[in-house]
């Protein structure tokens, strides 16, 4: 049986990754995570666990997908090979993309 799994990290699994890691991690994790979805700080969460998990790739019949996004983000957040710091920079670089993105949108909009 399938549990529930998205196309792409799903922000209700945010919260799920708060103890996994050190003492900044949890604060972000804590200030996104009390975000609406589609605020940019959210946004850049999503995209950075989405690079991360390697959710382009997942395949709705592969063990990841049936395991469900939240364990899948989990372990793949407590496997980081990196630091904390390397963890947040890749937040950061997510975060320029997202709002280049926007601003972009914004421009095309106007």
């Amino acid at each position: 049986m399938y549990t529930r799994n998205e196309l792409m990290f799903p922000p209700y699994a945010i919260p799920a990754l708060r103890d996994l890691r050190g003492e900044e991690w949890r604060q972000l994790v804590e200030r996104v995570a009390a975000l609406p979805p589609t605020h940019p700080d959210s946004l850049a969460f999503s995209l950075m666990m989405i690079r991360l998990d390697g959710c382009l790739a997942c395949e709705t019949d592969s063990y990841r997908a049936m395991r469900g996004c939240t364990l899948c983000a989990a372990q793949t957040i407590r496997r980081f090979k990196g630091s904390d710091s390397e963890l947040l920079q890749a937040y950061k670089d997510a975060h320029r993309d997202v709002t280049a993105f926007l601003t972009n949108e914004v421009k095309l909009a106007a």
